[in-house]
């Protein structure tokens, strides 16, 4: 199987989806993902190597833990641009089903939602595309370990693309 429809394979899995957001911000051990997304070790010592496999997550270093070697495991997520293409469908239908988790589990203060299919100009058109790409860039850059002093956990789901007319 390529390189390409290996990767998206290995995100187009909700709780995988979840284990690259958590290591944007953090190198974590298996047994730290497992506690934070409430799974067992093994499940997440599983999905990590899948992830591991598909190079969307690295071995960030080791530690000894009662006689053995724990790997921490980060998601080096500026390297992590994916090809567009039908390969992808699998990983958007794991986002929106992500999504709908992710909804239910708001805060109540203030959410953003917009959902359109519009023509507009192409300058208009680059300027959102910027606007989107520093959004995640900007909360990919800021991420810190889970429960980190003065953060706030928030979600941020994108998808921007041009529709055939």
């Amino acid at each position: 199987m390529d390189e390409p429809v290996q990767a998206l394979r290995a995100t187009a899995h909700p709780l995988r989806l979840r284990m690259l957001s958590l290591l944007t911000g953090a190198e974590l051990s298996a047994a730290e993902v497992a506690r934070e997304l409430g799974i067992t070790h093994a499940n997440a010592s599983y999905h990590l190597r899948v992830l591991a496999r598909a190079g969307e997550v690295v071995v960030a270093g080791e530690e000894r833990v009662r006689g053995g070697t724990a790997k921490r495991y980060r998601h080096p997520w500026r390297e992590g641009l994916k090809p567009a293409g039908a390969a992808r469908d699998v990983e958007v239908r794991a986002m929106g089903q992500e999504l709908v988790r992710r909804w239910e589990d708001r805060t109540k203060d203030r959410a953003q939602l917009c959902d359109a299919e519009l023509w507009v100009s192409e300058e208009a058109w680059a300027e959102a595309m910027t606007l989107v790409q520093r959004a995640a860039e900007l909360v990919h850059e800021e991420a810190r370990p889970p429960r980190s002093e003065g953060t706030r956990k928030i979600a941020l789901t994108i998808a921007a693309f041009g529709v055939e007319p």
